[in-house]
């Protein structure tokens, strides 16, 4: 067995298959591109596979994304506590959508439940509002679900509309050799990578949720239940104000391999990665797994990307100063068909959804 087999089978004992969850996509989306108008009221913008898609509503740009949080819920079962998670659904949406360049305006949700409990839906409520208010959008509907025979604990999932001008969408078509990549720290794990966590800490070690680390500031659960940062204000003013902007990059699954998203034909040299949060190293440790899997999985540390023109990267820093985020360049892009991501600092190259020791991908290794 290769390494490949190795980490997808770690992933797999963690409850994912990516490489099916991939092949399943593939076959979904042959079949609904065909759903697409060829022109007029209804086009659609962009491909699959970007962040969010744009439809042409008559000359104006109806953005639309959707997402969930995953099996944070269980954390939060764990924890016996709802009134963050709503924060994290509106985050893996509204962090999606601007990354095409459109301003959120309105989410809603949907609630599956094993069983109802009047508290436990309010406490999300209040999550999903507050959520709502740090992205200056309104919640404007949803639906609850009661599955006692299909969902064990909950899932929580929401959808995004929002507005671009056609001639303003982004998707990373413009970024060229030598514009800087502007990396934003994250404030932990976010909202991917809890099924390797969960089996880590609390399958293969037996963890309570209450455990404490030294290296942690709180409980093991209140570290990894910690909210999504929301990025929509800053991004907003950068949308607004530097004219050298590339292409928005929100960090989440496949962690710095997102970057290879972008519709321009580039790769990317990470050279000056942002320190990973302690909560990383525990993972990884007890998790036994490389650095490969560890940035293929999580966000390490960085939670959000803008790929700027070199002239306007100190703009882009100073906006994300002002609005409290620590942020620094990370890294440049490089001309590359291939759309390679390297981190010389750790010896690797992704491609795709994969990282690689730099020797295994070139042959001079075992």
């Amino acid at each position: 067995m290769d390494l490949t087999d190795e980490r997808s089978e770690t992933y797999q004992q963690a409850g994912v298959d990516t490489a099916e969850a991939d092949a399943g996509l593939a076959n979904i989306i042959a079949r609904v591109q065909r759903t697409w108008p060829a022109a007029g009221l209804g086009r659609v913008v962009l491909p699959i596979g970007y962040f969010a898609n744009v439809i042409d509503l008559g000359g104006i740009g109806l953005a639309l994304c959707t997402d969930g949080v995953g099996s944070k819920t269980i954390i939060a079962d764990m924890m016996g506590k709802y009134d963050t998670i709503g924060i994290d659904c509106v985050a893996m949406n509204v962090n999606d959508m601007i990354c095409v360049g459109a301003k959120p305006l309105s989410l809603v949700d949907y609630i599956a439940v094993h069983r109802s409990d009047a508290d436990m839906l309010d406490a999300i409520g209040a999550g999903l509002c507050a959520g709502a208010e740090m992205a200056g959008i309104s919640i404007s509907g949803g639906e609850t679900a009661q599955l006692k025979e299909v969902v064990r604990g909950f899932d929580l999932v929401g959808m995004a509309v929002g507005r671009v001008d056609l001639n303003k969408v982004i998707d990373g078509r413009d970024v060229a050799d030598g514009d800087i990549i502007i990396g934003v720290r994250s404030n932990g794990v976010h909202s991917n990578g809890l099924s390797l966590a969960r089996k880590a800490f609390f399958h293969d070690h037996r963890f309570p949720i209450g455990h404490t680390f030294a290296e942690l500031d709180g409980t093991l659960g209140e570290e990894l239940l910690r909210p999504t940062h929301i990025y929509v204000p800053e991004a907003l003013e950068i949308l607004q104000t530097v004219r050298g902007i590339k292409a928005l990059i929100n960090i989440t699954g496949d962690g710095l391999l997102n970057l290879v998203r972008v519709a321009a034909g580039v790769g990317f040299v990470i050279d000056n990665p942002i320190e990973p949060h302690p909560i990383f190293p525990l993972v990884q440790r007890h998790a036994r797994v490389d650095d490969s899997e560890m940035f293929e999985v999580f966000n390490m540390g960085t939670g959000f990307c803008y790929v700027v023109r070199p002239a306007d990267a100190d703009l882009t820093l100073s906006i994300l100063t002002r609005h409290g985020r620590t942020a620094q360049r990370i890294g440049y892009a490089v001309t590359d068909r291939e759309k390679r991501i390297r981190i010389p600092a750790r010896n690797l190259v992704g491609k795709h959804k994969q990282f690689r020791r730099e020797n295994e991908t070139t042959g001079t290794g075992s």
